[in-house]
């Protein structure tokens, strides 16, 4: 069981992703009391979502962590590659951005999570319990006022003057706050496996190449020491996926990328693919007195565009930016929540809005065809030569509906 001393802090964070941990860090610069709770015992394990976009990295190079971030190893993404039937297409290129990273950086997110972690606990305000998992919310007069924790054998608490739930798509928080997200169907499942780069390898020219054809598509992630894939198909189809067997499957994989046919004999069995079952959602309500949602378990993203991680720092930063001052002179109000919500639902609405438009009009044609692979519309490729169109896409993907700042 924790100390006095330690139970009590101003703000308590559930959840060390992306959004919990930056959001750790930035109240932690501001000379706030934070306590960071992580369900997992360290953060050594695989993630699927690697890519910092340029909103991220313009914000942590305004706190002054940019260049330091770029000294972990990384490949730089300027933009996805697709293989149509009219030969290779690319939607957008970040390199026309107008910024200092016109590019998605690609890292390890256990790494990343391991940086941000170690820059906050430079902060005497900040304490990180790891494989701490909630189990219940401390409640007095209908204000949240801390959480009840679990660890291997002990149980603990935290009060606080905010609770914030950043603990994903299965928010536990967010189930114990009463809140129900309003789901969404996404037309697509996407089974992920890693197949070895091989000497003879050439150098990815984007480092995100596209695939499509006869009802399938294939994401290729190049990770320096290996590749990362994501065979996509329709909603529900993994049992009959799983049924053909494993051969099938590299021939499915081969049919859409001749150039892995030695690389999928490394795939000998299912426990080396792990099922990421697409879903989208969001919560009409992300808070409640006391009570802050973010990241996934205020809205899920879709995969497409590999927003997320960058929607839940974008929402960290806008918590911190609205927050910190009610929260050092101890008169945080269930308005100071809300304006976090007013701030950051138009930006997740819209894209979210954005990524079902994709789903419908591009992937789900494209995982209903039979055929070798998809034509994009001649009207496309003319508008897409347009400046003032070409260079919407690459906004969108790289900062969002607008810009997000952290003030000082």
């Amino acid at each position: 069981m924790e100390t006095a001393a330690e139970a009590e802090t101003q703000c308590v964070i559930a959840g060390g992703g992306p959004g919990g941990a930056v959001l750790a860090l930035l109240l932690a610069r501001r000379g706030i009391q934070v306590t960071l709770l992580e369900a997992h015992k360290d953060f050594d394990r695989e993630f699927r979502g690697d890519t910092i976009h340029p909103s991220a990295m313009e914000i942590l190079d305004q706190i002054g962590l940019a260049e330091k971030l770029h000294q972990l190893r990384h490949s730089k993404v300027y933009g996805p590659t697709i293989q149509t039937a009219g030969g290779p297409f690319q939607p957008f290129d970040l390199r026309r951005l107008k910024t200092k990273f016109p590019y998605v950086m690609v890292t390890p997110q256990s790494k990343f999570l391991e940086f941000i972690i170690t820059e906050a606990a430079r902060y005497p305000g900040f304490r990180l319990r790891m494989g701490a998992s909630v189990h219940d919310l401390i409640q007095e007069n209908g204000v949240v006022a801390g959480v009840r924790y679990q660890t291997s054998g002990n149980e603990g608490e935290v009060r606080a003057r905010l609770t914030v739930g950043a603990d994903g798509r299965h928010s536990r928080v967010r189930k114990l706050a009463g809140i129900e997200p309003v789901k969404t169907s996404a037309p697509m499942d996407v089974l992920w496996f890693r197949l070895p780069r091989l000497p003879s390898d050439p150098e990815s020219s984007s480092g995100l190449l596209g695939r499509v054809g006869a009802g399938r598509t294939l994401a290729i992630i190049d990770r320096h020491d290996y590749w990362q894939v994501g065979l996509v198909f329709g909603k529900g189809r993994y049992q009959e996926v799983r049924s053909a067997g494993l051969e099938a499957l590299r021939k499915v994989v081969v049919e859409l990328e001749p150039h892995f046919a030695e690389h999928v004999l490394t795939i000998q069995d299912w426990r080396q693919l792990a099922l990421l079952s697409v879903e989208s959602s969001f919560c009409r309500r992300w808070h409640r007195p006391g009570l802050l949602l973010i990241g996934d378990a205020a809205h899920v993203m879709s995969p497409v565009g590999g927003v997320g991680i960058n929607y839940a720092i974008q929402d960290a930063v806008v918590a911190a930016n609205v927050l910190a001052r009610p929260l050092l002179e101890g008169r945080l109000e269930p308005r100071h929540l809300a304006e976090v919500q007013r701030q950051r639902e138009f930006p997740t609405r819209f894209i979210q809005r954005v990524q079902a438009l994709i789903q419908k009009r591009v992937l789900e044609p494209a995982l209903d065809s039979t055929t070798a692979g998809v034509r994009v519309p001649a009207l496309v490729r003319v508008l897409l030569k347009l400046p003032v169109v070409r260079d919407l896409p690459a906004r969108l993907i790289g900062f969002g509906v607008r810009r997000v700042r952290v003030e000082t």
